[in-house]
């Protein structure tokens, strides 16, 4: 395999279709009046549609946040708008551009994701529709899904592509991964290269059973144990943990009106816990989990699964900021479904809730089941300069995209040991350095730079976000 992998890398660096190397250029005019001397603010607002709500400088960039107009549906754009927030990270107009999308809101401080510091590049963030305040008032529902995002990515590409006019490469971690793939999948020209991290794709949302083997065997023996004994103790002590779940959400304010109640809440976050530890620990994080659920106090108890699931998680204050996201589980996306071998049936009450339970009732819901499917046959059989990483220990990645013999310059690396923020930087050496280089050769930078296969700008503990973005568990 680290044969193949060296030869794969030298054969891409000898023969590779290498763009232009990076020199200064003129940005083309992104409207009229504008030349390529104009400052890149006049620039970005001279975009049809576009309006700054603030400019932070960061050393060696410009960054500005700013809101798009954009079509509630881009089938009829004549039938509403909405304003979408985006950022902008620039540095030269001469460099590739990184597309970048969580999937989520959009952080509005200056970061730089892990190919914008490969390729030293410009940095577009885009908030996914519907998360607020890029939602459209009075919110159609059914205009939130992946297709009408693919669109905005477009509209934002086409928009912008006339001022940075380089390369440019999309990417994002987990639900941004999905976001990044489903973008290539319909618009598959756009692109240079696509970047997606720890993406999940359950392509048959009813078949689960990937989950519960990954369960069966992930880490060690002597962790899972740990593990499933405090999540089983913490059902056990079901009515003394509850009062004190009364008592916290009275002091918060928390109420659970979409969920149904606060015991449907309390078991929820509990059924998240061993899924939750590995989607954000390590192995070596075992440690910190109670060695002996049984003699544990209820506070120890408590304290472990809050501080892993989180007991604010299915408050209706918990769940309204990502009711997009539940929106989309369960009319597209899909949602895991797993088993709980270690806990005697007369603990569980509910089980996994589905997505439906987690969405006002108000917002009506319809599963699509051929979207995952299409998108998955689509990638097996024509993605192109496409990258997938993913993590090891990472129960999102039971489930995960695969190349089929149709797939062309495209990869599937997996980083040993890591969780949900798995990365290029945590691959194995030969595997890092072949995932570095087609990055940079797609980024159309010079073929110098790809042979050596290193990041082409040193690392910036305030600007480079290399955690995984911490969410609530069971949120890719």
């Amino acid at each position: 395999m680290r044969k193949a992998l060296r030869w794969l890398l030298a054969l891409t660096v000898l023969i590779g279709t290498l763009g232009s190397a990076a020199t200064a250029g003129a940005a083309t005019a992104a409207g009229p009046g504008v030349t390529a001397t104009t400052d890149i603010e006049d620039q970005l607002l001279a975009v049809p549609g576009m309006s700054l709500i603030q400019e932070k400088p960061y050393a060696g960039y410009r960054y500005f946040v700013l809101n798009y107009t954009q079509p509630v549906d881009h089938r009829h754009p004549d039938r509403g708008t909405f304003q979408q927030r985006i950022t902008v990270l620039h540095k030269d107009t001469s460099r590739p551009t990184v597309f970048y999308t969580g999937g989520y809101n959009v952080s509005t401080n200056p970061g730089r994701r892990e190919p914008t510091q490969i390729v030293d590049g410009n940095q577009v963030s885009m908030e996914y529709r519907f998360f607020t305040p890029s939602r459209p008032s009075p919110a159609d529902w059914s205009k939130l899904d992946i297709w009408q995002a693919a669109a905005d990515q477009h509209r934002i590409y086409t928009a912008l592509k006339k001022i940075y006019t380089k390369n440019w490469i999309s990417t994002g971690g987990s639900k941004g991964g999905m976001t990044a793939t489903y973008y290539e999948r319909f618009y598959p020209r756009d692109m240079d290269g696509v970047v997606a991290y720890v993406a999940p794709n359950d392509v048959v949302n009813d078949e689960d059973s990937a989950y519960d083997r990954f369960f069966a065997t992930v880490g060690t023996a002597q962790c899972r144990d740990r593990l499933n004994a405090v999540q089983r103790e913490a059902l056990v002590r079901r009515a003394p943990l509850e009062k004190k779940y009364e008592a916290y959400a009275a002091e918060n304010g928390y109420t659970f009106t979409t969920i149904g109640s606060l015991d449907r809440a309390y078991e929820a976050v509990v059924l998240d816990y061993v899924w939750g530890f590995w989607q954000y620990s390590l192995l070596s994080d075992c440690d910190k989990i109670p060695a002996d659920a049984a003699t544990a106090t209820d506070d120890e108890i408590w304290t472990t699964v809050d501080t892993i699931s989180g007991f604010s998680a299915y408050a209706d204050q918990g769940l309204e900021t990502y009711t997009p996201y539940y929106y989309q589980a369960g009319t597209q996306l899909g949602a895991p479904t797993i088993r709980f071998p270690h806990i005697e049936k007369r603990y569980i009450r509910y089980g996994y809730q589905p997505p439906r339970n987690l969405v006002p009732r108000d917002i009506t819901m319809k599963f699509q089941p051929w979207a995952m499917r299409d998108v998955d046959t689509w990638v097996r059989h024509k993605a192109h300069h496409m990258l997938f990483v993913y993590g090891q220990n990472d129960p999102w990645g039971a489930e995960r995209f695969r190349l089929g013999k149709g797939a062309k310059d495209s990869y599937v690396l997996t980083a040993p040991g890591l969780n949900h923020g798995a990365n290029v930087a945590g691959l194995v050496a030969d595997q890092k350095a072949l995932a570095t280089a087609r990055i940079l050769e797609w980024a159309g930078v010079a073929a110098d730079a790809v042979a050596r296969a290193k990041p082409l700008a040193a690392f910036d503990s305030r600007l480079d976000v290399r955690d995984v973005e911490r969410e609530p568990a069971l949120r890719p």
